[in-house]
């Protein structure tokens, strides 16, 4: 994933348990070139695989605030990105059984449209009544920009539009705070980072890049549609060792 070392040297790298990064979960067959589209199954497989380890997956929000208080050992993030329809449809019911939570990571720009940063194929987008079903079932809203650019390299009226602007749409749908946000394809530079920070976020997330590894570069396990119970294994495991936190899950 492109990114530039953070310019901010002087922040915190954080030590946070592993984040599980979703894109659609659909149990339709239809061609999946991205490799986005996990069936509802699968993930009900994934979270019982949790439960069995006695961890339980929650909202990145909540995830930091629990690591504040040093709390966080038996969680796991879940996050969702792109906000496509078939989250209220098909995911959450799952998170609701296995009572965890997550951060459905919305595109604000392109509320009740489609995917048309992908060629195809085109999946339906959460609208503004959705985005608040979303928030009133007990799961975090955060922004993916308004129209799913590449931010490395992009100017500041840009910057200022895709990640400040979507915070104030989405804040306005939802009448509260949105704390988080997440960079689309995982790829930031230090302006994107910065640009996070003035535009009052709590933190953001990545993809795999492990540095800076910041309050505002926090890195994401991605899961694949074939990812299996030894595949989540493998990631946290992964993920441990690349902390230095052998021995902590």
């Amino acid at each position: 994933m492109f990114h530039e070392a953070a310019s901010s040297a002087g922040q915190v790298r954080l030590t946070t348990p592993p984040v599980f990064m979703y894109h659609s979960i659909s149990p339709s067959a239809g061609p999946d070139p991205n490799r986005l589209r996990v069936h509802p199954d699968r993930l009900d497989r994934h979270l019982r695989l949790l439960r069995r380890l006695g961890l339980r997956g929650v909202s990145l929000s909540e995830l930091l605030r629990a690591q504040e208080r040093r709390e966080a050992h038996r969680l796991v993030g879940l996050t969702f990105d792109d906000g496509y329809t078939d989250y209220l449809e098909h995911a959450l019911p799952v998170l609701q059984r296995h009572g965890m939570t997550s951060t459905l990571y919305v595109v604000a720009g392109r509320l009740g449209g489609t995917n048309e940063w992908d060629e195809a194929p085109r999946l339906d987008l959460v609208d503004a009544d959705q985005v608040r079903a979303v928030a009133a079932a007990g799961q975090e809203i955060g922004s993916h920009t308004m129209t799913h650019p590449h931010l490395p390299r992009a100017g500041a009226s840009a910057l200022l539009e895709e990640i400040s602007g979507s915070r104030e749409v989405l804040q306005d749908v939802l009448q509260s705070a949105v704390p988080g946000f997440c960079y689309p394809y995982g790829e930031f530079d230090d302006a994107a980072t910065e640009a996070v920070r003035a535009a009052g976020y709590d933190h953001a997330c990545v993809i795999g890049d492990y540095a800076p590894g910041d309050r505002f570069t926090l890195p994401r396990c991605y899961i694949s549609p074939r990812d299996a119970s030894v595949h989540l294994v493998a990631r946290m495991v992964r993920h441990s060792l690349r902390l230095g936190l052998r021995g902590r899950l």
